[in-house]
């Protein structure tokens, strides 16, 4: 049985900095891509950046500039540095997790951005 269990959204101001962390437990394969995605009210879930177990990533171009996806392999922890936060940036985010034909996801995160 894999988990994953989200930690660190919250309300920030616009042009604030939040950093979402994302801890992975139970039979994972060491090679697994493991990413965010955000789901704002009334929109559908879009992906936010993914990271390869070997570091490669891939950002969504509306947030490319203003957030870094990392990972600690050791820990089975994916994080997510967010900057200068827009209050378009509110959502629900999720923590993603893949390996061979398996997914799983986290139950979400709330970041809400105040203008």
């Amino acid at each position: 049985q894999v988990q994953l269990v989200e930690s660190g959204g919250g309300l920030s101001q616009a042009g604030g900095s939040l950093r979402l962390s994302c801890v992975a437990s139970g039979s994972i394969f060491s090679g697994n891509v493991m990413a965010w995605y955000r789901q704002a009210p009334g929109k559908q879930r879009e992906l936010v950046a993914k990271i390869t177990s070997g570091g490669s990533t891939n950002y969504a171009h509306s947030v490319k500039d203003r957030v870094t996806i990392s990972r600690d392999n050791a820990k089975n922890t994916v994080y997510l540095q967010m900057y200068s936060l827009k209050p378009e940036d509110t959502a629900v985010y999720y923590c993603y997790l893949a390996f061979g034909s398996k997914e799983y996801w986290g139950q979400g995160t709330q970041v809400t951005v105040s203008s």
